[in-house]
């Protein structure tokens, strides 16, 4: 399997911050950028396996570093940063720009992950990834430790899901009723 250019998996989305899209302090609610993300990372993901069918692994991380306005437009650039057999790291980067002034600044990142399936929705392999700009390469070179830290988390949450109640809250021992 021929290896991709990063640039191959590059999504560019720029959008306006509509009154609706606004929490209580005026600014973007945290899970419309969540869902713009997961969008655009599956796209990238998809783009780069060129499958039918990408499926979110996990968000990692998602780093809110400065609010967005409803007078910012919301660029969201996301391209595959690194790859395993059959999983793709997505990173993705927020660029908010106030329409009036043209001030630019990077309001959140994030990683995801995404696995490509085939038609019978088995996990399949995906084509390695070349950076190519000095962002690509510091992505691509320091995603291993990423990696590791991934499956440090998942098997924490696999211990967890094993110890939590799936007992309904008035089912448990000495609740009230």
């Amino acid at each position: 399997m021929e290896a991709k250019k990063t640039s191959e998996s590059r999504i560019i989305n720029t959008d306006q911050v509509l009154s609706c899209d606004l929490n209580n302090y005026n600014t973007l609610f945290g899970g419309v950028l969540m869902k713009k993300l997961d969008s655009a990372a599956s796209l990238s993901a998809r783009r780069h396996a060129r499958v039918k069918t990408c499926v979110t692994a996990s968000t990692d991380s998602i780093d809110f570093l400065h609010p967005i306005h409803q007078t910012d437009s919301v660029c969201i650039e996301s391209f595959v940063s690194y790859t395993g057999k059959s999983s793709m790291e997505i990173f993705c980067k927020v660029i908010a720009e106030d329409i009036i002034t043209g001030e630019r600044r990077i309001a959140a990142t994030a990683f995801l992950t995404f696995v490509a399936l085939g038609e019978d929705k088995r996990p399949v392999e995906v084509p390695a990834v070349i950076p190519e700009t000095e962002e690509e390469k510091f992505l691509f070179d320091t995603a291993k430790d990423r990696a590791e830290m991934r499956k440090i988390r998942r098997a924490r949450s696999k211990e967890l899901a094993e110890v939590i109640t799936l007992r309904k809250p008035w089912q448990q021992e000495g609740a009230l009723v």
